[in-house]
């Protein structure tokens, strides 16, 4: 059977309008909506990943270190998928991770190729240039030979150029980058 897969990288409240907010972030959130109803329309399966941190752990950790900012604390409001997703995020598959990208991202993949012919797999959300990419290239890494995508138009960055300097290395890593120059706050 052929199969399509939606990732949705961090689409939470916190790296939309809470603690790591922008209006980068608040403008792509329809975009993704859409691609996620289309998704669900096409029966293809869709993944929600979480950043998830832990109060009393998060300032110890090397993140913590290098952004002091808490975010995604888990069970708190900041740490839960935005609620333009609710109609899509309980039929879905959720992975919690708590780091940039997730091992467990690829090698799930990795899983559901040897069950089904994945025809591609596309990534979706926030932020362009630490998660999105290291996402990406881990479920490049597990996958080698499926086609990776990445939507530009619903991605958004830390900052508009580090949106961009993000999509030109996934690019040079062969992840195929549709709707370039689409970017809603362009």
């Amino acid at each position: 059977m052929e199969k399509k897969i939606l990732v949705v990288v961090d689409m939470q409240n916190d790296f939309i309008d809470g603690a790591l907010g922008s209006k980068e972030a608040e403008k792509i959130v329809d975009n993704c909506v859409s691609k996620v109803k289309e998704a669900f329309n096409n029966n293809d399966t869709v993944i929600f990943t979480r950043d998830t941190h832990y109060e009393d752990e998060y300032m110890n950790t090397e993140e913590g270190k290098n952004l002091p900012v808490p975010h995604c604390i888990h069970d708190s409001i900041g740490w839960c998928i935005s609620p333009a997703f609710r109609n899509y995020e309980t039929n879905s598959i959720r992975i919690d991770k708590e780091t940039f990208g997730s091992r467990l991202l690829g090698e799930r993949i990795a899983e559901m190729a040897k069950k089904n012919n994945i025809t591609q797999v596309e990534l979706i959300g926030l932020c362009t240039d630490i998660c999105v990419i290291s996402n990406a290239l881990l479920v490049k890494a597990f996958n080698p030979n499926i086609p990776i995508y990445v939507d530009a138009s619903c991605c958004a960055g830390v900052t508009p150029e580090s949106h961009d300097t993000a999509i030109k290395a996934m690019e040079s890593c062969h992840i195929h980058v549709i709707n370039k120059g689409q970017e809603p706050w362009r």
